[in-house]
């Protein structure tokens, strides 16, 4: 039988096999699985609030262990008091972790731990021992997420998440986002995908340790593709035999980050596919990190490797527009074109169709704007019959019985404005919608309008950064290396000009002054993108760097506070940042 997993070369493979070294069958091991809830999702940072676990042997329950748990310094948010149902009145009287991680460690004793996404879990539950000074015994994991993966197609389920699996697999407890309920259903899981590998011939504990994604053993022969690539900062990008470009990536440590796409670790399946075609690994080396994360952008934005997803395709970014006519109506757009011909100021680039799409029924809802895609002229606005939404009053202009066209823009003028940059008056109708809403307990359409205001919220943020260093004829920034010495960068009209490495403080001047004099030449932007303006992935990539990093003061620094980034400027007035967002 075909198997749709690899299985990793063991000790024990070449020899003599001994009734000690069959290994143990796994109706005779005893897995404990686990399931945690916490109040956030970094551990060290956010606390456990509730442990569940179930103890099972050859199919069957052993025992069950439940309680809540008190944090001590972190809150329950509101969002996970409504996922989970754990509130702090319900646990202001339980023990604190303390007192509870004992009596676990005790019931797992001995056993092989499990969890649905096993880092997560296993990684609260060590981090806690390490905060409390307990001994935490390096037990045997095993990950539901990942053994799913590898008997479990895509063809059968849409993901692998645990309420994906228990619906698929018929689970008679249902995973609810309480702890022991979410344990009792990974059980479940765990012994029907076990069940799958019996069918495999994988019968025991070491046996289940080999098994790795398909692909990997191919992966493994194509290990030397490693060799030769620098330890450096860079893009390395995988070729196939007719030098296509695959797969284009970014890293610190090039050699490092090469050979990881070749071991276990690596479990994707569109990689597994990528390198079995790959024949070649290119690399272009690059002064520092930010480079080569510049560099990339800009290189998936021109080659388009079938294997990438982020950065692909940028002029594919979606737009919300006013059409040309002479009752406009919105409409979300691709082509330059319809950016042009657009009377107000075009709303994005959204990073998908369907965020903007979202954005444009919030702002067809709140503002009386023509819905209908009919082209309505004086010449037949006579005959012109209103559409089906003015029947229920959600069509503006002539289908609503404006037909004077001067008075149909002076209607709409709000809906101009918060597209030309105003968005107070987006803030308060949406408000009031959504109080509306949830005063007549719709409150999945409320959140709707909630979560559209938030993404035009959020893409007028990014925006009006990528506006702000647009308008900055030239940067000179710097911030420390992760390595030593200082990363310096020229920045010109939002795009990467010139970027290079110094060892100490004393030598930025002069590196300064000489990656100037061959920096690249960036025209000003013009008011709608241009092939030859830099990429807005590109430009809010810069001004994350520019706001966020820690920076070294110099002589002759212009000090940003409210950026936290310090600049050299050659004259009075060459560097003016927006307010940051």
């Amino acid at each position: 039988m075909p198997t749709p997993f690899d299985r990793a070369p063991t000790a024990i493979a070449s020899k003599q096999l001994s009734f000690d070294s069959l290994g143990t069958p796994l109706h005779e091991v005893t897995f404990v699985i686990v399931d945690l809830e916490t109040t956030g999702t970094t551990a060290g940072k956010s606390e456990i609030t509730e442990i569940g676990a179930v103890k099972t042997r050859g199919g069957e329950i052993l025992g069950e262990f439940q309680s809540l748990v008190k944090p001590e310094e972190s809150v329950i948010s509101p969002f996970v008091a409504r996922l989970t149902g754990i509130t702090h009145a319900m646990v202001d009287d339980a023990p604190s972790i303390r007192s509870v991680l004992p009596s676990f460690l005790e019931f797992s004793i001995g056993a092989v731990l499990v969890a649905h996404n096993a880092p997560f879990d296993i990684g609260f539950l060590r981090s806690a021992c390490e905060k409390l000074d307990y001994h935490w015994p390096q037990p045997t994991v095993l990950d539901t997420v990942t053994l799913s993966r590898r008997v479990v197609s895509r063809d059968e389920v849409r993901n692998h998440k645990l309420s994906t699996l228990a619906a698929h697999f018929g689970t008679e407890v249902s995973p609810d986002h309480r702890a022991l309920s979410d344990a009792k259903a990974t059980g479940e899981v765990l012994h029907r995908v076990l069940e799958r590998f019996g069918g495999y011939g994988i019968t025991t504990l070491e046996e289940l340790a080999t098994v790795r994604q398909a692909g990997w053993a191919k992966r493994q022969a194509k290990s030397h593709l490693a060799k030769g690539v620098p330890s450096a900062p860079g893009v390395y990008m995988f070729l196939d035999g007719t030098r296509r470009v695959l797969y284009i990536g970014k890293s610190g440590n090039m050699a490092r980050r090469v050979r990881g796409y070749f071991n276990a670790s690596e479990n994707r399946g569109r990689m597994a596919e990528m390198i079995t075609a790959a024949q070649e690994v290119s690399c272009l080396p690059c002064a520092h990190a930010l480079e080569a994360e510049v560099r990339e952008i800009r290189l998936i934005g021109e080659l388009a490797p079938p294997y990438n997803r982020r950065s692909k395709n940028p002029e594919r970014n979606s737009w919300i527009v006013l059409s040309d006519e002479a009752y406009p109506r919105l409409s979300v757009v691709r082509s330059n074109t319809a950016l042009e011909k657009s009377p107000a100021t075009p709303m994005g680039p959204f990073r998908s169709r369907k965020s903007a799409q979202a954005v444009k029924e919030l702002l067809d809802t709140l503002y009386p704007v023509k819905r209908c895609t009919a082209k309505i002229t004086p010449a037949n606005l006579s005959s012109h019959r209103p559409c089906v939404s003015s029947q229920v009053g959600q069509c503006g202009g002539p289908c609503a019985g404006v037909r004077d066209r001067q008075a149909y823009l002076a209607d709409i003028t709000g809906l101009i404005t918060v597209m030309d940059g105003e968005y107070s008056s987006l803030r308060s109708l949406s408000t009031q919608r959504m109080s509306r809403l949830a005063t007549e307990a719709r409150y999945e359409t409320a959140g709707e309008v909630r979560d559209a205001m938030r993404a035009s919220l959020s893409n007028a943020a990014r925006a009006e950064s990528v506006r702000a260093l647009r308008d900055i004829p030239e940067i000179l920034a710097y911030t420390p290396g992760p390595e030593g010495g200082l990363d310096l960068a020229v920045i010109r009209h939002g795009k990467l000009a010139a970027a290079t490495h110094t060892r100490g403080s004393g030598e930025v001047d002069e590196a300064f002054a000489a990656i100037r004099a061959t920096a690249e030449w960036v025209p000003a932007p013009g008011k709608l993108p241009a092939t030859s303006d830099s990429l807005p992935e590109e430009t809010r990539l810069l001004s994350q760097w520019l706001q966020s990093a820690t920076l070294t003061s110099m002589q002759g620094a212009w000090a940003l506070p409210r950026t936290g980034a310090n600049f050299h400027a050659q004259e009075s007035g060459t560097v003016r940042l927006g307010d940051p967002v």
